[in-house]
């Protein structure tokens, strides 16, 4: 055989034996949306022994994606799914007694979501709330476990009546995405307790309170809340405590006119980290989190990473007290790293993996998601600055899949400016061949592409596309000036920066410049506009959930805040509007054929926005079409649309650009 073999391979043939131990890796495809899953929201046990988590997956045949709970040991050998129902759990939490975990879940309840509680030793979870007069929004274990705080958000009178009622309002801000009309319904903090299932009121009125956080000593509860006199035309928020029991005084401990929030105590229950906002304006837009901490009684605050110049989240203090861990943005990357008390900084990986949460195990140790280009996120414990893996379940799927290529190139713009890039290359394709190439821009505009796993530019690349990530002025990681620079300057400076990208891809041989295309979602739909109302180079674009005319969208959308506070009233700087609405009002410079999409629900940026784009190329002759979701909101959710979104910008960039 071995001879035969050895012929066969001189010949140029190979033996099916030889190609059955050598499984060929295959791209992505679209129908992979129902494949991948997603690690999320990990916690660890009183003793240190097991990390609980919540794994989401698609279930094809329902057309839905469905999350349960599961558990990892600490040392990553035992790995057990706790629950399996078609409803999904979430909000996986450990008793401070550790013999329960307790979820949130809507099974067997007719009154929404409930808290359930599973025993570790075994048996079926039972249900431990039943809530009638409000929709749970998170929960929190008391330190001795007696008691639970509740976040609850009141029912609308609408809902009690089998026809509801006209929809009335006085608000400022009257509709938001996902919630749509918004309602009056005040948020409040209530305790139950476990023995007796009392539930008490802790806090009223007509605020909405939220991120609730224990005293480690178990004597008082943080919380944040706008108790401006209208929060609905600011984006204030303040920490404040109360004594955890029944009509408590609240007392207020920041007086920033910004936002401070997700507080979090430190382990002698004396002080308070948090989060506070560079800008203290009304709207906060293009801002970056400074670390701050606090005293529990009030008091000055002290601004730790006030000079660091980036973004800083998820704070956590360590087991002694004396320092705080946190997730830093920086360029392209996000990294762990310490503040002592004093200010002094410290960072603790130096990785290219991407860290999107922070949590302490009780021996000291942290534990994050990490992910990278190659891998969505998985659980690593990380110990002595060393990250170890605890959860693996994407290994599977992608050991048989090829994935892009992806390396960072920066470019440099007509004025000047530098600008960070990350290049995605389709693999078994020579480096030296130009491709066509997509810019896929991503949204917000206050985020940035970093070195993690990006399935939509993967997708593009695995159908052919060289595929460009463009962290154009505006995106975080570079620090607060090229963060803010582009604020009631919208589709300018962020176009001169895309098209640096393009000319750089070019002039390096990387991308054919006959045959490039744009596309991206949100101001990512926006910014294609944008770019292809100012450069005619592009062959294709794909504009999702986009905008062109900016002078009709006041009142229209949930950001009118923004439009108050960056361009002023319509009726006062109406020019302005008009600056920005150039898209549309030149359409008919336009040569790029280009595909709109929206969801149909979508109140963050309505689908009148790409309706309109679509009716002017219509007009005009430019070769267009319109992709509306139904009943989707601003991110598209149903699997099946997910994987109709990849097949449709696939099939219309192959139309134009191969």
């Amino acid at each position: 055989m071995k001879k035969l073999s050895a012929l066969l391979l001189c010949l140029g043939l190979v033996p099916s034996l030889i190609l059955a131990q050598t499984p060929q890796k295959r791209k992505l495809q679209p129908n992979d949306v129902y494949k991948i899953k997603t690690v999320s929201d990990p916690r660890v046990s009183p003793d240190g022994n097991w990390i609980s988590y919540t794994l989401t997956s698609v279930d094809s045949s329902k057309n839905k994606r469905s999350s349960d709970v599961w558990m990892i040991s600490w040392d990553g050998q035992q790995n057990v799914q706790l629950t399996n129902s078609p409803d999904g759990e979430s909000q996986a939490k450990w008793s401070p007694d550790n013999k329960y975990i307790s979820f949130v879940s809507s099974r067997n309840s007719t009154t929404g979501s409930q808290i359930w509680l599973l025993d570790r030793r075994g048996g079926e979870g039972k249900q431990l709330t039943n809530l009638k007069n409000g929709d749970l929004e998170e929960y929190a274990w008391s330190p001795d476990g007696k008691k639970i705080a509740l976040v609850i958000q009141t029912q609308p009178d609408t809902i009690k009546h089998k026809t509801p009622k006209p929809f009335a309002t006085d608000r400022f801000l009257f509709k938001k995405d996902i919630e749509g009309y918004l309602e009056k319904r005040p948020t409040h903090i209530f305790l139950l307790d476990i023995a007796t299932k009392k539930l008490d009121t802790l806090t009223k009125g007509n605020y909405d309170e939220t991120s609730i956080a224990w005293s480690p000593d178990g004597t008082q509860i943080a919380f944040i809340s706008n108790r401006t006199a209208d929060p609905d035309r600011n984006e204030n928020t303040d920490v404040f405590v109360v004594d955890a029991k029944p009509n408590s005084t609240i007392k207020q401990l920041t007086t920033w006119t910004g936002r401070d929030f997700a507080p979090t105590w430190s382990p002698d229950s004396k002080q308070i980290a948090y989060l506070q906002t560079t800008s203290s304006e009304d709207y906060i837009m293009y801002d970056q989190a400074i670390l701050a901490v606090i005293n529990k009684d009030g008091g000055q605050p002290t601004l730790l990473s006030k000079s660091l110049d980036r973004p800083v989240n998820s704070p956590r203090w360590t087991k002694d007290g004396k320092a705080i861990n946190v997730l830093v943005v920086d360029d392209r990357q996000r990294y762990v790293a310490e503040y002592s008390l004093s200010g002094q900084f410290k960072r603790i990986t130096t990785d290219n993996a991407i860290y999107t949460s922070l949590e302490q195990h009780p021996n000291g140790s942290l534990f994050s998601l990490v992910t990278n280009s190659q891998r969505p996120a998985e659980i690593y414990a990380l110990e002595n600055a060393v990250p170890r893996r605890l959860t693996n379940h994407h290994e599977e799927f992608f050991k048989n899949i090829e994935l892009a290529s992806v390396e960072g190139f920066s470019s440099k713009g007509k004025d000047g400016v530098t600008v960070s890039n990350i290049l995605y290359r389709p693999s078994g394709i020579d480096t030296k061949k130009k491709l066509p190439t997509i810019f896929f821009i991503h949204g917000g505009p206050v985020a940035q592409d970093e070195y993690s796993f990006d399935l939509s530019r993967q997708m593009l690349a695995a159908a052919g596309y060289a595929v460009v990530a463009v962290n154009y002025r505006g995106s975080n990681g570079r620090g607060l000036d090229y963060c803010k620079v582009i604020s009631a300057d919208w589709g300018n400076k962020e176009v001169i920066d895309i098209l640096s990208a393009v000319d750089y891809t070019v002039k390096n041989g990387i991308a054919d410049p006959e045959k490039l295309g744009i596309g991206g979602w949100s101001y990512g739909g926006i910014l294609t506009n944008y770019a292809i109302a100012s450069d005619t180079r592009f062959k294709a674009a794909a504009s999702g959930a986009g905008v062109a005319m900016v002078s009709s969208m006041y009142g229209v959308d949930q950001y009118i805040l923004q439009y108050e506070h960056e361009l002023g009233a319509p009726w006062k700087n109406f020019q302005k509007y008009i600056q920005l609405s150039y898209p549309f009002l030149k359409a008919d410079k336009i040569k790029t054929p280009t595909q709109f999409m929206v969801g149909e629900s979508d109140h963050n940026v309505p689908a009148v926005g790409s309706e309109q784009m679509y009716q002017a190329f219509k007009s005009i002759g430019i070769p267009t079409e319109l992709i509306v979701y139904p009943n989707q909101f601003h991110g598209i959710t149903v699997p099946s649309y997910q994987v109709d979104r990849f097949e449709r910008y696939i099939k219309w960039f192959d139309k134009y650009l191969k």
